[in-house]
Parts: structure tokens; C-alpha cells; sequence
């Protein structure tokens, strides 16, 4: 029997990967080939998909951009057997976008069946869990806590601490929430992790309830994931009868059940608080704070909020210890980052590095430049409230403080790359009208000022004073970076600030702006 992966993830689905499936089932029964065709996450290399591989005893070959019109040929040129064909990059994970990689959050994605947790387990899941299941929650926070694992979402603050906070509050229930709310432009790790390997991300939940005395958990995921809504609602079900979630974990004292939450389509909700709300069957409007959600979290109790990625690295840790994952990174940065390289790059797709890798070895090493074939101007980093950044930031460390030294944020990882077509007057512009549309209306500087900041933005391009507009732009920004109640409207003025430092011409400025 020869196997054959083909992709199940969205973006491999988008360019035909079922379709491409279909072709080869068909086909193998017509002339009685003995195939089974297994579905796959996707390996990040989108600018290859579909990417059908085939299990050959030198390892997994590869065929790229695949279309149904191209199996029969495939087929006939002997791709079963991994030959040579036109399509073909050889061994997969000798491909050079692959092999310079470090994959510990994404190890199996593209690798495994995404719902057999007999393919998890022999991939080496569940280690972490039956580690965790041996020690004291105390001793698990504390290795959590040592690794040195931030959250992968906004701040990078220490996950550890956060579990403690909980972990030492009394209640009569906690909870631990994912937030799965993958709203930023240029990202789409969180996806691809759940449609790929939905096991990891249940595998650290479970620990982190088992750790903290959360008996419950659930993953907000935002409605347009509707793929791995679905996929993860089967592991779930595969979880729930297997005996890996329940009132007994894998025969244990401990209790966990978890359930998914689909949101309606607000950028806002993927701020926690404003999830939680959500997720009480609220509007999502952010809350103020203190109290901190570990302590007066979902429902009035405590509760650890964390994203995909930082929830998806506990296995890891708990399978090879702390030591394993702080030997990763840099500086205060340690473990690994998942990289999302996006807009207009040649070579799009997930790369995941340790902390310390340079910007521009991701863009024009990984990425290969821009698709257009046009020199970059500029690249955004962390969704549509990153700052951007130039040429001259090529070289800067991809890690939270280095970065926030030259007025950027890491953010979730999500990489927009734009060519010097790019005109970056529009595109500070659209912050401010994002930021109109997206907020949740609670507080005045978000609410107003980014309204106002649309149309001081205008006057400026239009060239109306603009000295006299300039400095109240700047104003507008100060209060919306220190008077907003959460990020929504706080980090709004950085894409504005960095665009008009680095881009003065396009507003029709002469002089750069500080």
C-alpha cells in the first residue's frame, strides 16, 4: 500500500487540494492501485500548494501546485514510487524553506492525521500531558514558569505568572479560555494549528486546567474559521471517547471538559476581556481593569486566558522539560516564535524560529522578496496596529524588547510585506478608519479619536495647515495611546507614527515627522 497526503487545511483547500484528492482516489481505483490517500494539515509552505507527498522509503516526496488535470500524469510518470517529474522538490523536509526551520509548536502539522490521536500519540503527543499528570500543579507552574514562555499574542507577558495568579486564587470553579480570535491582517498560525494538529492545542489546555484546578475550558474561535471550527470540534469528540478529556484524564483524578465557542466577528474579542463578555452571551466591549481576569475572570471567577500559540507550546515543555525551551531565543525572548509571512511576498507561509532571527532573513531569505518582483518599502508587523518598519530595521533582533526598541511589536507574528507601490498616507489612514469601525464605543479616545484622526489624516494629505495639523495629530495620538482603555485604540497610533516617519512624501510632507 503506498500512502498519499494531501492537505485538508484552508488555504491548500482554496486552490483545490480537494479536488486533487478526489482525482487520485479516483483514478487509483480505476487502474486497482493499492493508494490511500491521507488528509493532512498543510507544512507552511503555502506558495506550494496543493502539495500531494508520497511515503516512499526515502521519506516523504513532493509534488508542487498540483492540479487534478496534473495526476494522471503524476501517476503514469511513477510519483508513487517518488520519481522524477516536473513538479516534483524531493524529500519534503530537506526542502530549504523547510530544513533551516526549528518546528516544536508546528512538529506535526502536515505530518499527522489531524483526528487520529493514534497519529498524535505516535508523533509524540500526550508525553507532556503524562508528565504533567505526575507532578504537583505547584511544580507544573513552576516549569512552565522557568521556561521562560510568554504569551504569543500581544505584550509577551509570562505565562507562568498568569497560571500562578490562578492557581493560588480560591474558587469553587475556574476556567481556562483560549483565545482563538485570530483577527490580525498577515495571520493565520492559530488556523493552521487547529486544522492541522488540534491535539496539541487540547493536550495544553488540559495541562494548564490540570496545573491551575480548571475543571473547565473553552477555545473562542472567530466565525470565519469554519474549517477548523469543524475539525476541531471532531477531535474533540475523538478527545471525549478516547478518554483524554472527561471526568477522568487518561484514567486519572482529574477532570477537564472542553468546549468551542464561535464569535460573531469582532476584532475587538480578540482583546480578553472583551472575549469574556462574548463569551457570557454579552456584547464584547472591553472591561476595565483591575480586576485582572485571573482573578475575576469568566463568569466572576478566575480564569487563565491564553492564545493558540502559547497554549500550544506547554506540551512541548512538559515532554522535554524547561531547560529544553529556554536554551530557545533570545534575550528575555525564549522558545520559539511562529512566523506568518504575508502580503506581498513571493514565498508566503509559516516559518517557525527561535526568538532572534533578523527581519530581513525572513522576508528575503524565507520569503524570497516580494511577489511583485518590486523592491519592498516597508513591512508591517502585528496586525493592523504594528508599527511599520524599513530597511534599516533589516537587521533588528524578531523579539519583543529588540523590537520594542524601534517602536514596533512582535505581536502575534504575522509579517505584511509591501512593495514601493505602497502609498503609506492611505495606509495610515486606514488605521484610524480600522480602528473607527472596529471599536467597541466604551471609551472616548478610541471612539472619537480615531473618527477625528480620519479626518486630520485627510486635511494633511490634502495639504490644509498642514503644521497646525500635524501637531494635532500628534496629539491625537498621545491620547489615544494613554487615555484608551485598551490596545484597540492604544496602538493605533503606531502604524500612523511610524508611516509618517519613514514616509513624509507621501502625505505631501517635505520634512520627516518625529
Amino acid at each position: 500500500m503506498t500512502k498519499v497526503f494531501i492537505p485538508r487545511d484552508s488555504a491548500a483547500l482554496s486552490v483545490g487540494a480537494d479536488e486533487v484528492a478526489a482525482k487520485i482516489i479516483k483514478i487509483a481505483a480505476k487502474q486497482g492501485l493499492d493508494v490511500t490517500v491521507v488528509r493532512t494539515g498543510s507544512r507552511g509552505m503555502l506558495f506550494l500548494e496543493p502539495l500531494m507527498e508520497v511515503e516512499t522509503a526515502a521519506g516523504r516526496i513532493g509534488y508542487a501546485n498540483v492540479t487534478p488535470e496534473m495526476v494522471e500524469d503524476l501517476l503514469a510518470a511513477g510519483a508513487l514510487s517518488g520519481a522524477s517529474h516536473a513538479s516534483t522538490i524531493g524529500q519534503v523536509e530537506s526542502h530549504e524553506y523547510f530544513a533551516r526551520q526549528n518546528r516544536i509548536t508546528f512538529a506535526r502539522v502536515g505530518i499527522i492525521d489531524p483526528i487520529s490521536i493514534t497519529d498524535y500519540e505516535a508523533h509524540g503527543g500526550l508525553a507532556g500531558l503524562r508528565n504533567a499528570l505526575a507532578k504537583t500543579p505547584e511544580s507544573i507552574v513552576e516549569e512552565v514558569t522557568e521556561s521562560g514562555l510568554r504569551g504569543r499574542g500581544g505584550a509577551g507577558f509570562p505565562a507562568g505568572i498568569k497560571w500562578k495568579t490562578v492557581l493560588l486564587a480560591t474558587s469553587d470553579q475556574k476556567y481556562i479560555c483560549c483565545n482563538a480570535d485570530e483577527g490580525d491582517s498577515g495571520t493565520f498560525a492559530d488556523r493552521m494549528l487547529m486544522e492541522g494538529d488540534p491535539f496539541t492545542l487540547i493536550e495544553g489546555m488540559i495541562i494548564a486546567g490540570i496545573a491551575v484546578g480548571a475543571t473547565k475550558g473553552l477555545i473562542y474561535v472567530r466565525s470565519e474559521y469554519p474549517h477548523a471550527i469543524s475539525i476541531f470540534n471532531e477531535a474533540i469528540a475523538v478527545a471525549n471517547s478516547s478518554g483524554l478529556l472527561g471526568s477522568s484524564v487518561l484514567g486519572s483524578a482529574h477532570e477537564f471538559n472542553l468546549e468551542v465557542r464561535v464569535g460573531a466577528g469582532s476584532y475587538v474579542c480578540g482583546e480578553e476581556t472583551a472575549m469574556l463578555e462574548s463569551l457570557e452571551g454579552k456584547r464584547g466591549m472591553v472591561r476595565a481593569k483591575p480586576p485582572i481576569p485571573a482573578l475575576v475572570g469568566l463568569f466572576g471567577k478566575p480564569t487563565v486566558i491564553n492564545n493558540v500559540m502559547t497554549l500550544a507550546a506547554v506540551p512541548m515543555i512538559l515532554a522535554q522539560g524547561a531547560a529544553a525551551y529556554q536554551s530557545l531565543g533570545h534575550e528575555r525572548s525564549r522558545g520559539t516564535q511562529v512566523f506568518q509571512l504575508a502580503g506581498n511576498i513571493k514565498q508566503g507561509g509559516i516559518v517557525e524560529l527561535a526568538f532572534g532571527t533578523t527581519l530581513g532573513e525572513l522576508v528575503d531569505g524565507f520569503g524570497g522578496g516580494t511577489l511583485s518582483g518590486r523592491p519592498v518599502k516597508t513591512v508591517q508587523i502585528g496586525g493592523p496596529l504594528g508599527a511599520y518598519l524599513g530597511k534599516s530595521d533589516w537587521n533588528v533582533p524578531m523579539a519583543y524588547e529588540s523590537l520594542a526598541e524601534v517602536g514596533g511589536m512582535l505581536g502575534h507574528g504575522g509579517i505584511v510585506v509591501f512593495d514601493d507601490t505602497v502609498n503609506m498616507a492611505k495606509q495610515a489612514r486606514f488605521a484610524m478608519e480600522f480602528c473607527a469601525e472596529e471599536s467597541c464605543g466604551k471609551c472616548t479616545p478610541c471612539r472619537i479619536g480615531s473618527t477625528r484622526g480620519v479626518e486630520v489624516i485627510d486635511r494633511i494629505v490634502a495639504g490644509e495647515e498642514q503644521s497646525k495639523n500635524l501637531e494635532l495629530l500628534s496629539d491625537l495620538c498621545d491620547v489615544m495611546a494613554d487615555g484608551s482603555l485598551c490596545a484597540m485604540g492604544g496602538l493605533t497610533p503606531l502604524p500612523v507614527r511610524s508611516a509618517l516617519k519613514l514616509f513624509p512624501a507621501d502625505f505631501g510632507i517635505s520634512v520627516g515627522v518625529k
